[in-house]
Formats: structure tokens, C-alpha cells, sequence
């Protein structure tokens, strides 16, 4: 069914839902102009079926590396466990120069917009029904569902985090990418780290799972 592109019909559930901010932002991402590791960070949010039910999933790339710098579970769409997603990604001590993300609710919450201008980042959204504005975290999506969601039927939340966090860490550290000369995402985004570090000290990496 998968190759001759057959999928059932139903309802799935919906994993943007469109907010009414006070401030809007353009998007000012060109993923032609993203040369730099910290230039651009991106973060989306989708669904994780169970045997019963299913799970919201938010992630946090860095676009250049394709590192994944933090994800969270959550049974619901609030805009608490997003914001737990960002600070455990600015919890390594980098910051991005472009904060991207879709305008879903979540992110355009007052509380995630201050916390991004906290930290004096700019912030980009993708604008209405342009998914392509955060293609390369759909495209992340597409490979965690073809390769691990879809091949597993999750009995439950522990479930899901386990086997989750296992994929996302071999995504990450193990798995080569072609479109990094076959460096994987977590080398790519720490050389930068090594580099700029100084004699006797010591910094601390992105966190890319949990």
C-alpha cells in the first residue's frame, strides 16, 4: 500500500492551530542563505499515534546541521511543553540568530514570543499554508514516522519516549547525512563548539534528546 501510495481516509488530529497574536513577523528564513550552525533554528509539532490514542511531539533543529537540539512529548497541544522544548535547547548556552516556526498557537503565545526576545533572537514565522517555509523539519517528521513510528505500534507514552529517544539519538550521532559529506548532524553542529573553544574551558554541548 505504501508504494502504490494507498493510506486510509480518516481524521488526524490537528497539530496547527492558528493563533491571534497581538505582533506578527515575517519569515525570514532562505534555507539558501543558512551557511552557519546557530544561524537559524527551526521547531514544529506533530502527532504520535499509540495502540490507543496518541501523543503531540515538538522538536527543536538547527537547520544547518540538522542537529536536534531538544524534543518533548505531551497528551496535549499546550503551550507549556513547547516552551519546555526551548529552554532545554538554550540550556546548552547557544543562542540562534533566526528563531523559525509555523503560526501555530503555541508559538505565537505571548509567552514564547518574550521568551525568544528575552534572548534577543529574531523571530520568523512560516507564513499561512506555506508548509514548504519549514521544509526541512517536515522533512524530519517524514523520516521519523517512515522509519520508526509507523514500523512500531506504541502501547503507551513510555513506550513511545523510550524508542523515541533511541531513534532520535542514532538520527543524531550515528547516522550519516549525504547533504553534510557524510558527517552526522551532532559532529556538524559541535565542530563549531571546538572550535571556538578556548584552553581550560570547558563548554557545554546541545542537548539533543533527552
Amino acid at each position: 500500500m505504501r508504494r502504490m501510495g494507498l493510506r486510509a481516509i480518516y481524521q488526524k488530529p490537528r497539530t496547527t492551530i492558528p493563533g491571534d497574536p497581538s505582533e506578527r513577523f515575517p519569515c525570514l528564513v532562505d534555507l539558501k542563505q543558512v551557511t552557519a550552525v546557530d544561524q537559524v533554528w527551526a521547531t514544529d509539532i506533530t502527532y504520535i499515534p499509540l495502540q490507543k490514542g496518541f501523543l503531540y511531539l515538538v522538536a527543536i533543529v538547527d537547520l544547518f546541521s540538522r542537529n536536534i537540539l531538544s524534543w518533548k512529548l505531551s497528551n496535549s497541544l499546550d503551550t507549556e511543553f513547547c516552551l519546555e522544548a526551548l529552554e532545554m535547547a538554550l540550556s546548552g548556552g547557544r543562542r540562534p540568530e533566526i528563531f523559525h516556526s509555523d503560526q501555530g498557537c503555541q508559538f505565537t503565545s505571548g509567552d514564547y514570543v518574550a521568551r525568544l526576545k528575552e534572548e534577543e533572537i529574531k523571530i520568523s514565522w512560516s507564513g499561512r499554508r506555506r508548509c514548504y517555509d519549514n521544509i526541512l523539519v517536515e522533512r524530519l517528521w517524514r523520516t521519523v514516522k517512515y522509519e520508526e513510528v509507523y514500523l512500531r505500534a506504541y502501547s503507551d507514552g513510555w513506550d513511545a519516549e523510550i524508542s523515541l529517544a533511541r531513534f532520535l539519538w542514532r538520527y543524531c550521532h550515528v547516522r550519516p547525512h549525504s547533504s553534510l559529506g557524510g558527517k552526522t548532524p551532532n559532529a556538524v553542529y559541535t565542530e563549531t563548539e571546538l572550535c571556538n573553544s578556548r584552553p581550560g574551558l570547558t563548554m557545554s554541548g546541545a542537548q539533543a534528546v533527552q
